[in-house]
């Protein structure tokens, strides 16, 4: 049996090119189809809207809405997302921007009287909320 020999070829070392990622200044948070009224959510988002981040927080824990629930969940996965995707310092984010639009509309009906029904739309909201760190 004759032994086959391989030649060995020494690859020149590739080099890796360093590509500078972009400076990220701003974080956002999405929300789609929340079951509140986008009214009811836009009263408390109007309440936060510019404010610091904790200031936010604060202030909607003392209000007494139904809309406080998912625009605090909302500002706290935005501040999260900051601080752990873009290395942003929790303690220097801002509230930039907040969006509620009309989401889905559910219709259904009611019964009424003499066999009749009356239409009922259940509104439901998007949420946008934007941080960036104050400098």
């Amino acid at each position: 049996m004759a032994e086959k020999k391989t030649k060995t070829v020494k690859k020149a070392p590739v080099e890796e090119k360093k590509v500078e990622k972009p400076v990220v200044t701003e974080a956002k948070a999405f929300s789609r189809d929340v079951r509140v009224t986008p009214r009811k959510v836009r009263l408390v988002a109007d309440f936060v809207r510019g404010k610091k981040v904790s200031e936010a927080l604060a202030i909607l824990s003392r209000v007494n809405k139904v809309g406080v629930t998912p625009v605090e969940k909302i500002v706290r996965s935005a501040a999260a997302n900051a601080v752990n995707n873009f290395g942003m310092d929790k303690d220097n984010l801002y509230i930039a921007e907040i969006q509620v639009s009309d989401g889905m509309r559910i219709k259904r009906f009611t019964p009424r009287a003499k066999g009749s029904a009356s239409p009922l739309i259940r509104r439901l909201a998007n949420i946008r909320c934007v941080v960036k760190e104050a400098k």
